[in-house]
């Protein structure tokens, strides 16, 4: 046996047709195990086993036509270690961001990957060691010379046979994929698709000329491309209401970037059992930002949604800040934010208001490009990585952790003059969801399967302690009551491939979860909060990141109408109520949520398979606005469509004017040039720091009966009495 597989591995034929089946192999182990490629019957399935081998055919293939012995061999295990190895890139990206890699993405590898450092060992398993196994196993056969090189060169009509007949099988796949889903490719479903119908190779492939197209648009894009934009905009502006317009007008802004925070743990409590005594205790994890939810000074929403995709954070900043989405394939900042023109919130309020703009964020700058992108946002300071003092005890591989991050931004705040514009992006609560050590350790632990569901709770606990040190310290200093504070969650924590480890947690049953449980967690915090306001509540209407900015301009007195916003007034009575992801066709109503191409009643949950006239109608129309909002975005940032925008009293940004460089000197110059004018709070505060007003402990201080040490001492104590 052993010598008649010797035999045929030995030929070169033999040799391609072995690579060939391993790479299936690694394929369908990826396919079934390492993605979610959410089959709905047995066809795809058949097709999803199917469609690894013309692709991987086609390629290995091509080295049959090499006639020198040695080309042939190396040319063989190129191809097959490169397809390897984007293999195994795509299973670890899908494991934390639920989606492909793009070429987009490949292009911008350095500036996404600044600051990831060890991250991606973190999602490596011993499961992965399937994608390196088979190198050994090849090693092995040639070492023992099961595997002997072939001399002899292949018939060149034996190789083109070879490549039409891995041609003719993947137009055999296409066919068969185009019965299931028509319009696959032309339709701009979603990565999934083309992954489960056509492969992985052919999915990259496809997402190589979509962005050869896309470069291509904004090259042809002209003048007269803004007016459908331009006719959108009017069409869908929603006018502000009365009652909240301008009632934060002349305020500070500071928005309050939660990562990763899903609106499920507002107001959600852990139930945990204690190891000893056995009994079931409640832990509220946000207690803090469950009081700003509820509370009379806030805006709150429970049904807003992030409508990120690849860009993940950087398409939350996009979305919040431009009222338009990301890319669909890629992160937008990364991709277009050092070329394209905008019209952003701190640009608008620099121009209009007056205002200062800075954002504080403990990881490097060049983390998603934004040290290039914010100075064409408008952004006059960025105190990144470099203005604080960070090191391994305060500090992981995405940056600054929270409590220091805040405390130390003070330092530049209290510099910049009033009113400011002020994001403050924090990273404490971001994948792996690492455990803290020391003193602030403490918060209990979720118990599943997953160990990154198991850390969410406590690092989301961190937060929301962070986020109330430094309300107290506004507060203190006489800034809160004249500022209006947005925080907002950019985007899930848990991803859609370990919700339904979640669902336990959730009150909800793993082997009946489903798409429509997987959209509504896409739901993340909104609270607007406006100090001295008593109409605060909790509002049901559906939006998304997209509405932010004209909500926010409202609320400060500004009229939205003339800026290039596709996002809609929150609190506008003329609001769509129709929520657009960036997925096609992927939406929630108050009566129907569409997600991956099931449509189920948002209320209950209960699918629609047959639709009546009526459903179905609503689902064409909620269709036809998405894919048309969609498609206005898309126009916007792949044509660079705002540099022929109409004049509207905005002067264009010249990014040469912005430097982040000695951004404290710069503010303390302009502190003293002002004299007795300078509103900064340095300047308020009688030329004194108020760092001093800054308090944090850590959760052993705030929560002595959870310090397992502290309780043990006690008990002991108390017993010796």
């Amino acid at each position: 046996m052993l010598k008649k597989f010797s035999n045929i591995v030995s030929t070169r034929l033999g040799f391609t047709a072995f690579l060939v089946i391993l790479f299936w192999l690694k394929t369908l182990f990826a396919y079934f195990f390492k993605f979610d490629l959410d089959f709905d019957n047995s066809f795809q399935i058949l097709l999803a086993i199917l469609n690894p081998i013309s692709s991987s055919l086609l390629l290995i293939g091509l080295a049959l036509y090499a006639k020198n012995t040695k080309l042939y061999y190396i040319l063989s295990m190129v191809i097959y270690i490169a397809l390897t190895a984007l293999l195994f890139a795509n299973s670890t990206y899908f494991g934390e961001f639920t989606d492909f890699i793009t070429i987009n993405t490949m292009l911008a590898t350095g500036k996404v990957s600044a600051g990831l450092g060890e991250s991606a060992l973190n999602l490596f398993n011993l499961g992965d060691l399937v994608f390196i196994a088979d190198f050994v196993l090849i090693g092995i056969l040639m070492w023992r010379k099961v595997i002997r090189f072939d001399q002899r060169a292949f018939n060149k009509r034996a190789s083109f046979a070879i490549t039409s007949l891995s041609i003719l099988a993947f137009t055999v796949n296409l066919f068969m994929a185009e019965i299931d889903r028509p319009e696959l490719l032309s339709r701009g479903f979603s990565n999934t698709y083309v992954v489960r119908y056509l492969g992985l190779v052919p999915f990259t492939v496809y997402d190589g000329v979509n962005t050869y197209k896309t470069n291509q648009v904004r090259k042809e894009a002209k003048a007269t491309d803004v007016d459908e934009v331009k006719k959108f905009i009017t069409d869908n502006y929603a006018k502000p209401n009365p009652e909240t317009f301008g009632i934060a007008k002349g305020r500070n802004v500071i928005y309050i970037h939660l990562e990763s925070f899903q609106q499920f743990l507002i107001n959600y409590k852990l139930k945990v059992t204690d190891p000893e005594t056995k009994v079931e205790k409640d832990y509220e994890v946000t207690p803090f930002l469950n009081s700003l939810f509820s509370s009379k000074e806030t805006f709150a929403f429970d049904n807003f949604f992030h409508q990120v995709k690849a860009g993940k954070t950087s398409d939350a900043e996009t979305l919040m800040e431009n009222s338009y989405f990301g890319l669909n394939q890629g992160s937008f900042f990364v991709s277009n934010g050092g070329k394209n023109t905008f019209q952003a919130a701190p640009d608008i309020l620099g121009q209009v208001g007056g205002y200062t703009s800075a954002v504080f964020h403990g990881n490097v700058g060049s983390f998603w490009n934004r040290n290039e992108t914010y100075k064409r946002l408008g952004y006059n300071y960025f105190f990144d990585q470099t203005y604080f003092d960070v090191d391994k005890s305060n500090s992981f591989q995405y940056g600054l952790h929270d409590k220091y991050m805040f405390g130390d931004s003070i330092n530049y705040l209290e510099h910049l003059q009033q009113p400011f514009y002020t994001k403050f992006i924090t990273v404490s609560n971001h994948y792996p969801y690492v455990q803290f050590d020391g003193d602030e350790s403490g918060f209990p632990l979720a118990k599943t399967k997953d160990e990154t569901i198991n850390g969410y709770f406590a690092t989301a606990n961190y937060l929301d302690s962070a986020v109330k040190e430094f309300f107290d310290y506004l507060k203190a200093s006489d800034v809160y009551k004249n500022s209006v504070i947005v925080l907002y969650g950019d985007h899930y924590g848990i991803s859609n491939s370990r919700n339904p480890d979640l669902a336990e947690l959730l009150g909800k049953e793993k082997e009946t979860w489903s798409n429509y449980d997987n959209a509504m967690l896409q739901r993340v915090p909104y609270m607007i909060v406006v100090p001295g306001m008593d109409q605060g509540h909790v509002n049901h209407t559906y939006g998304g990141e997209i509405d932010n900015l004209p909500t926010l301009l409202h609320l400060l007195g500004i009229d939205s109408s003339k800026y290039p916003e596709l996002g809609q007034d929150l609190l506008s009575p003329d609001h769509r109520n129709l929520l657009a992801m960036r997925a096609t066709d992927n939406w929630v109503s108050p009566t129907l949520t569409n997600y991956s191409g099931r449509i189920y009643k948002t209320e209950t949950g209960e699918e629609i398979t047959n639709p009546d006239p009526n459903t179905k109608n609503e689902i064409d129309t909620n269709n036809k606005k998405t894919e048309e909002l969609l498609k206005i975005s898309d126009a916007i940032t792949t044509g660079d469509l705002i540099r022929f925008w109409p004049s509207d009293g905005l002067k264009t940004i010249d990014p040469n004017d912005y430097s982040y460089v000695k951004g404290l000197q710069k503010a303390k110059a302009i502190e003293k040039k002002l004299g007795d004018k300078s509103t900064s709070i340095f300047s308020k505060n009688g030329d004194k720091s108020t760092k001093n007003l800054w308090k944090t402990e850590t959760f052993k201080e705030l929560h002595p009966e959870l310090d397992t040490e502290k309780s043990s001492e006690a008990s002991n104590s108390s017993s010796k009495k």
